[in-house]
Parts: structure tokens; C-alpha cells; sequence
């Protein structure tokens, strides 16, 4: 089994009187994309957040390398994990190259910081952002915002990567190309958490999921084990099935009572 990076154990979020998540045991382990999984509301984002360190669990623990994760020094943590979040904005319109070369910031003073130029221009190639250099990021659609943001934290060549919907605002082709380099990552030995409300997609690029509903985890596993068509049907509440094609893809899709023009 797979070194656990991050270890999550009975971890809970409450803010004030509404429980967001409770209960959680879940671990992060290197060398492989890890999807979380759930209908709007489920805990998704929340739990990303307590696990990369941005927010502190009111219950629980979350560990990295053995320690608090809320206790590594912020530069630390930023050598150690890369975000990417839901919403991409900046305050200033930097020019694109600027944006991704931000991922370099922890390594400054480091003897990594020799490698600034080699792993920006890397980053930029992969995302396929090398065109947008010197467009001002306010100007970018929202599909290349997201782009540029991923080209910055794989720039910062982190050992554990966090994608928070990263294909939301992504045609077909980049969607698959992000996560392509998520698993590219994995298989290097890095660890990926990644948000999808795909499943789908989910299933054809995740070692593991984690299926959400209403803060607690529902089911953990291969994507085969949790892409069962009653469960899923009872926590999206809406009927659905799972197909496996020819390939042993697995493809989860909606039942509809209406008749679908054509």
C-alpha cells in the first residue's frame, strides 16, 4: 500500500450550529489521485480545505509527516502542497508568465530556486498556457483562467497537489489534459486530491473516491467498489446507472422520465 502523506482521522467542521462535516477518516497517499465525490453541499470543498492546511477542523486531526498540518509554518506548507482553488482572481492584472512564475515563491533563498526558469517554462508547456504569456490574467476567459492557475501550481512542484474543480470552466480536450497531468503526477509518486462532479471522469482517472453526502463519508474505495448505481441514486437523489463499455470504462449517467428531443 501506498505511503499516506495526509492522515485525516475523526475530523469535523462546525460552523456555529451547522455541522459541515463530522466523522471523517480518510487518507492521502502518494502516487495516487484520490477524487472527492458528492452532490452540491456534501462537505467536498470543506474537507479539501482542512486537508491542505488552510482551515483547522473543530474535531479531529488532520496529520502531515506525522505533525498537525495546521502547525507547518506557512512556507513549509507551501513547499509541501499546491492549491488550486474553485475561483481564480488577482488584485493587480499580472501578465500570465508573472502568475505562474508566483508558484516559484516558497522556494526563494532555496538552492531549488536555480531551477525557476526550468520549472515555469515546464509548467506553462504542460498546461498549454505558453501562447497566453503576455496576456494581462484579467483578460483571460474563465477556462484559461483556470488553465494559468494550474500552470502555477505545478510550477510550484508540490509533493501533494489539491484541485478543487478543476475542469469546471474547461472545454473536453482540457479537461481531459488536466487531468492527464494529474495522474502524470501520481505516477511520479506525488499525491493528488482532486473535486469533480464528473463521476465519470472521475472514475476514469482516480485510484480511489471518496463519495460525500451531507458532511460524512458515504463510501471510500476503487472507483468500482463506490460507483454503485442505488447508492449513488439514493445520495444524488435522482436515479442514475452505471455502464461499463467495452473498454471496462465506467460511465455514470442519468435516468430521465422526458422525452429527449433530438
Amino acid at each position: 500500500m501506498s505511503v499516506a502523506m495526509i492522515q485525516a482521522r475523526g475530523v469535523g467542521l462546525r460552523f456555529g450550529e451547522a455541522q459541515i462535516l463530522a466523522g471523517i477518516d480518510l487518507d492521502v497517499r502518494a502516487g495516487e489521485v484520490l477524487a472527492l465525490v458528492g452532490p452540491n453541499g456534501a462537505g467536498k470543498t470543506s474537507l479539501l480545505s482542512l486537508l491542505a492546511g488552510d482551515a483547522a477542523p473543530t474535531e479531529g486531526t488532520v496529520l502531515l509527516d506525522g505533525r498537525p498540518v495546521t502547525d507547518h509554518r506557512p512556507a513549509e506548507l507551501a513547499r509541501r502542497r499546491g492549491v488550486l482553488l474553485q475561483e481564480n482572481r488577482l488584485s493587480f492584472p499580472f501578465e500570465v508568465v508573472d502568475v505562474v512564475q508566483m508558484g516559484r515563491a516558497p522556494w526563494r533563498g532555496r538552492p531549488e530556486s536555480d531551477d525557476d526558469d526550468a520549472a515555469v517554462t515546464s509548467a506553462m508547456r504542460s498546461a498549454e498556457v505558453v501562447h497566453l504569456s503576455r496576456r494581462l490574467f484579467p483578460t483571460l476567459s474563465g477556462g484559461e483562467k483556470s488553465r494559468v492557475s494550474f500552470a502555477r501550481v505545478l510550477a510550484q512542484d508540490p509533493r501533494v497537489i489539491f484541485l478543487d474543480e478543476p475542469t469546471a470552466a474547461l472545454d473536453i480536450r482540457h479537461q481531459e489534459r488536466t487531468l492527464e497531468l494529474a495522474r502524470e503526477r501520481a505516477r511520479a509518486g506525488d499525491a493528488v486530491v482532486v473535486v469533480l462532479h464528473d463521476l465519470s471522469l472521475a472514475a476514469a482517472y482516480s485510484d480511489r473516491m471518496a463519495l460525500l453526502s451531507g458532511g460524512r463519508l458515504v463510501a471510500e474505495g476503487a472507483p468500482r467498489e463506490v460507483l454503485d448505481a442505488a447508492r449513488l441514486s439514493a445520495v444524488y437523489e435522482h436515479p442514475v446507472e452505471v455502464v461499463e463499455r467495452g473498454d471496462g470504462s465506467l460511465l455514470v449517467l442519468p435516468l430521465r422520465t422526458v422525452e429527449v428531443s433530438r
